[in-house]
């Protein structure tokens, strides 16, 4: 019977060990959750473009033929444009905020959102090709998470944004381990690099900026 009682301990012990001995209070999201009120999220967000960003820009229309000189294509991508990637046939926005597009040239899209740039070049091609539909992606759009989660590695989006828990649920949640209330957010910010502590036991963190 004591050596029962002995295994038992023994097999607490190691149980605690690699667990940690974690509590509840440790690791649950939004702990003050039910004491405030939330605000509304923005629904008129828009990504801005910026230098490096890489754009992928597809024009389509009823007639094939027709639309086919707006479309980039693996000949002109061969034929040393520097600024366009050739396994993706995308765009990139050159240092100086610019892009060079097939027809129309240069054209300056830094400072831009998406929908804009798709307005102004749905005008500018009307001119000659009937009904146009201008579709535009962000290429780059990534984000990378590191330390106590579950995947750790860099993520892809399809979105113009995503939130904190988006994140790290894609990156496979953070482990029993991880310190919920010491999480920093390191983002580029016209050029420089900026940092934050979120702390994701308090529900205030809901209404950041850097949500």
């Amino acid at each position: 019977m004591k050596n029962h009682f002995y295994f038992y301990c023994l097999l607490a012990l190691l149980v605690c060990t690699f667990t940690g001995c974690t509590s509840s209070k440790s690791i649950l999201y939004f702990q003050d959750i039910d004491k405030v009120q939330l605000g509304k999220l923005p629904e008129n967000y828009e990504a801005v473009i910026k230098k490096d960003d890489r754009l992928v820009i597809l024009v389509t229309g009823p007639d094939k033929s027709v639309i086919a000189p707006y479309n980039l294509t693996m000949s002109e991508n061969l034929s040393g444009n520097t600024n366009i990637e050739s396994s993706t046939l995308s765009y990139l926005v050159d240092k100086s905020g610019n892009i060079d597009f097939p027809v129309l040239g240069k054209l300056h899209v830094e400072g831009l959102t998406r929908m804009q740039l798709t307005n102004y070049l749905k005008k500018e091609i009307s001119k000659d090709v009937k009904d146009p539909i201008v579709t535009i992606t962000f290429k780059n759009f990534r984000f990378t998470v590191l330390g106590e989660i579950g995947a750790p590695g860099t993520y892809n989006i399809e979105s113009d944004k995503t939130s904190i828990l988006q994140a790290i649920g894609m990156a496979g949640d953070l482990k029993l381990t991880a310190k919920r209330d010491d999480i920093i957010l390191l983002r580029e910010v016209d050029g420089a690099l900026t940092y934050t502590k979120l702390n994701l036991k308090d529900c205030e963190v809901l209404d950041s900026p850097y949500y």
